[in-house]
């Protein structure tokens, strides 16, 4: 949480962290000003101090609203500058940023974070490094201070990340209510009023403006993938395919709030009209192997173990999975959740692997995911729920949708 930054600064060795870049799509700085619609903003913290916005005269009142020390830029005057270097952008830069350190005292070893162009960021930082002996200009190639923050929520974030649940449930529901709507030829083909075939394309566009009508966003896309196509785990689907009776459909769905803010992420596997035999069975694999991680979920426990109770669950019924081989693109082929926020993918993870070190704790929200895909089949199985563990430990399910495999057709 935000009340851990200064901790994770003194563990990090960190004096200061300065925080760059629009709010929007920006993680920490939204994380940093509640994400205020904010365009190109900068933000300097001390440690064991309160951050300070350095934000633009245009949008001083929007700065005000986040509750932060402002400053305006215009303090710094980066114009002045570039017209005093003659138009030298990386001499007005380096300028600029000395008088933000020097007045905001910022010295010593500096982390930066937020949204730049790679190759901009390098040579920048490289440069202003040279140029301010007072300040040691650190990177984090591991999980950084505010992956680590974020990977327990506030009260506050659980109430977006519930809203965003609500919503997101909204979204499958009145998708399958549209599904339900249309009805099958004797060619096992769905079919819309005027008789032309339901594509994979017309679901795509019909969960686009639930997504819209919900006032929320999709930056990441969804999936909605039939038949082969729900056997690749993140195929998003062939959109000119017809809906079919019978095959497995995979709906992933991950928007956010309006603004880049919190994300949800669920998923539920579907079969139109009836489920033959082979889908049903690796259905009701994943289905008990969903109910028995959640069973054995326990505070304190490594993520990574949760990883390998899946492979074993799999195994044990006879399905190939990448504890065997890490290369499988059959059965089960991936890892079993992540951690939910600002990012749809986050800390926590579920990984099984020797740097994997994280263990459930309170605040956390995560998925679990378990899945099977048989693309030579034509057909793959997921369920995502996302259970948050409130401060008490107690692990809650907040994807309070239904596992139906079967939606009854006309």
């Amino acid at each position: 949480m935000k009340h851990d930054l200064d901790h994770l600064m003194e563990t990090r060795k960190l004096d200061a962290i300065v925080v760059g870049g629009p709010v929007y799509n920006n993680p920490p700085l939204y994380y940093l000003t509640d994400g205020a619609k904010l365009g190109e903003s900068l933000l300097v913290k001390r440690q064991g101090e309160e951050p300070v916005l350095i934000a633009k005269a245009l949008e001083r009142e929007v700065a005000e609203s986040t509750g932060l020390p402002i400053v305006l830029d215009t303090r710094y005057d980066y114009y002045g500058l570039l017209r005093e270097y003659d138009g030298d952008v990386v001499k007005a830069k380096i300028a600029y940023y000395h008088h933000i350190f020097e007045d905001q005292h910022i010295q010593g070893r500096v982390g930066f974070y937020g949204i730049q162009d790679r190759g901009q960021a390098y040579a920048f930082l490289k440069t202003l490094d040279e140029a301010t002996p007072e300040v040691e200009i650190v990177g984090e190639l591991d999980a950084n201070i505010f992956t680590l923050a974020r990977s327990t929520k506030s009260a506050e974030e659980i109430a977006h990340i519930k809203e965003m649940a609500r919503r997101t449930i909204e979204v499958v529901r009145q998708t399958v209510a549209f599904l339900k709507e249309h009805h099958a030829g004797k060619d096992e083909i769905v079919y819309q009023d005027d008789g032309t075939p339901l594509t994979v394309g017309d679901v795509h566009a019909h969960i686009r403006r639930l997504i819209a009508l919900q006032g929320l966003e999709d930056p990441e896309g969804f999936m909605f993938s039939t038949g082969r196509d729900a056997g690749v785990p993140h195929n998003r689907g062939t959109l000119s395919n017809p809906m079919r009776l019978g095959e497995s459909i995979v709906f992933d769905i991950f928007p956010c709030e309006a603004g880049g803010g919190y994300f949800f992420d669920m998923t539920r596997t579907f079969c139109l009209g009836y489920a033959p035999e082979s889908v049903k069975r690796i259905y009701e694999d994943t289905r008990a192997c969903i109910q028995h991680i959640f069973d054995s979920l326990a505070l304190g426990e490594e993520t990574r173990r949760y990883q390998q109770m899946t492979c074993d669950f799999y195994s044990q019924r006879g399905h190939p999975t990448v504890a065997e081989d890490t290369k499988t693109l059959h059965g089960y082929t991936h890892s079993l959740g992540h951690g939910v926020g600002l990012d749809v993918h986050e800390a926590p993870f579920f990984s099984d692997t020797p740097n994997n070190k994280a263990t459930l704790q309170p605040g956390q929200v995560f998925t679990i995911e378990p899945g099977l895909y048989y693309p030579e089949e034509k057909m793959g199985c997921r369920l995502e729920d996302v259970i948050w563990i409130d401060e008490k430990g107690t692990f809650h399910n907040l994807t309070t949708y239904p596992y139906d495999l079967i939606i009854p057709m006309a």
